[in-house]
């Protein structure tokens, strides 16, 4: 299910949306567990899970972004900072018959990478649905699949971009 993307108020705002199978502190440990993170997005990390703590991001060269956790309740919501112009929250609730995930990112401006990243994400909830279940998915072949769909979500709310 392609993500909602819509203005907001400073900027634009992408949702997506996943229904699992599995309890809200399942999901919630693979948002939050280095283990389980490292193996959906391999370069991001918690760094201290506290609001006022931080994510961490792993630049390929030695180097780490960290990003400012800015909202946490435990086995519900975490938002982080995402570089200086955008946000990522995570929202779980119980739904039967298991949970349900939204995937919130705040976007101050649309650029010419928001596709790329906006299908990267629709690519990572999958995979962690897929990891789940015990199953796999051919990454780059699925991101291809959604970067064009995501081109032409972005040129309906962002026609500039």
């Amino acid at each position: 299910m392609l993500a909602v993307i819509g203005k907001s108020e400073n900027g634009y705002i992408a949702r997506f949306e996943r229904q699992f199978n599995h309890s809200v502190e399942e999901v919630w440990s693979w948002l939050t567990d280095n283990e389980k993170l490292a193996k959906w997005f391999n370069e991001l990390r918690v760094g201290e899970l506290r609001e006022g703590g931080f994510m961490k991001f792993d630049m390929g060269d030695g180097n780490f972004e960290k990003m400012a956790i800015t909202d946490l309740k435990d086995q519900s919501v975490l938002e982080f900072t995402w570089g200086s112009d955008m946000a990522v929250r995570f929202e779980l609730s119980t739904e039967a018959p298991g949970c349900k995930l939204f995937l919130i990112e705040k976007i101050e401006k649309i650029t010419p990478h928001t596709p790329k990243d906006l299908a990267g994400w629709h690519v990572c909830l999958d995979v962690i649905k897929a990891l789940m279940e015990g199953e796999t998915i051919e990454r780059m072949e699925e991101w291809k699949k959604w970067y064009e769909k995501y081109k032409q979500a972005v040129e309906k709310v962002s026609p500039n971009a």
